[in-house]
């Protein structure tokens, strides 16, 4: 079934396409979200668009892919992304020189042929 696409990009017009992409494996659908998104990433006068459009995990996985420009107008419109909480770091890291050095004794293991004379 031929479609005309709209002459105007919109943000629902590229999930949209974005979403039959996902669903039917339609690659048609998919270069033409990708070309709409690519109008909206490059073009100053869409920024604000295209940054309420990364807000949807599948646009957002398009940006990091393949258009690779949503951080860097982040960057320029002053967003910041919070950074992500660091978990404290536990005592499982590589234990000191002298710890390294000083084995525990090992002990005696009953031999496994114990009519064997040494």
């Amino acid at each position: 079934m031929a479609r005309t696409a709209s002459p105007r990009v919109s943000s629902a017009n590229v999930l949209a396409e974005l979403r039959r992409a996902a669903r039917k494996g339609d690659r048609a659908a998919l270069t033409l979200a990708v070309e709409q998104m690519k109008i909206l990433a490059l073009s100053p006068r869409y920024w604000e668009k295209y940054l309420a459009l990364l807000a949807n995990p599948l646009a957002r996985l398009v940006d990091l892919l393949v258009i690779k420009q949503g951080d860097r107008i982040g960057r320029q419109k002053g967003r910041k992304v919070p950074a992500a909480p660091r978990a404290p770091r536990r005592g499982g890291g590589r234990p000191s020189r002298v710890d390294r050095r000083r084995r525990p004794p090992v002990p005696s293991q009953p031999s496994l042929f114990p009519d064997a004379d040494p």
